[in-house]
């Protein structure tokens, strides 16, 4: 069972692996968690939003196969990806995304920011480590720090720690479908049952807009 344990920044997030539960109909509480209040999503889509950090080892191992997963997604599922800012060593990386996405940077480098952190031990906690390893692998200097400086990723930034808020995420990697259904604190089946409960949960929200 993957555990997801309240702010994984200061707690630490736990796993643990049993075998999937039989198949049943999801129960609020036990399957899913409501975010209250619902917040709003992209007209006439079915949106899941993936709360992550670079930092966090478990969205490290957990992002290949959320990559394997976005390629099976339907055409009325919309997938996005928010930085968390559970502590001040965060937001270097949270900025790093969306300066590589302003950039369009994001799809080579994504995978190399967890593996920067994660397997190659750089330090990117920071304005300045982030800036010498975007040189490194081969970004202009200062249009990088320009874009990482402006308004608009400081905005973004900004927003995704208001989104952290508003979505009621405590730990992650978490997932967010339709703007309302949060995975719970512990999903069976470790990643793969995680990302099963995604899809349950896209089935249940087309399932309540009337689509097949």
């Amino acid at each position: 069972m993957l555990k997801f344990r309240t702010l994984f920044a200061i707690a630490g997030l736990a796993l643990a692996f049993t075998a999937s539960s039989a198949n049943a109909e999801l129960q609020l509480g036990r399957d899913y968690e409501l975010v209250n209040p619902p917040q709003p999503t992209e007209k006439n889509k079915i949106e899941v939003i993936e709360f992550f950090s670079y930092m966090c080892p478990h969205c490290d191992h957990i992002d290949p196969i959320v990559n394997q997963w976005q390629k099976t997604l339907a055409k009325d599922v919309v997938f996005h990806r928010v930085p968390v800012v559970f502590r001040p060593q965060w937001e270097a990386p949270a900025r790093l995304y969306y300066t590589l996405e302003a950039m369009g940077e994001l799809g080579k480098l994504h995978a190399a920011v967890f593996t920067a952190i994660h397997r190659e031990n750089v330090d990117l906690s920071n304005e300045s480590g982030v800036i010498d390893w975007a040189v490194k692998k081969g970004l202009d200097r200062k249009k990088f720090t320009d874009t990482f400086n402006s308004f608009a990723v400081v905005s973004k930034t900004q927003g995704s720690k208001q989104k952290q808020g508003a979505y009621g995420i405590a730990g992650v990697p978490s997932f967010v479908v339709a703007g309302k259904y949060r995975n719970p604190e512990s999903v069976p089946g470790g990643y793969e049952g995680l990302m099963k409960r995604v899809d349950e949960l896209i089935a249940k929200a087309r399932a309540e807009q009337g689509r097949k």
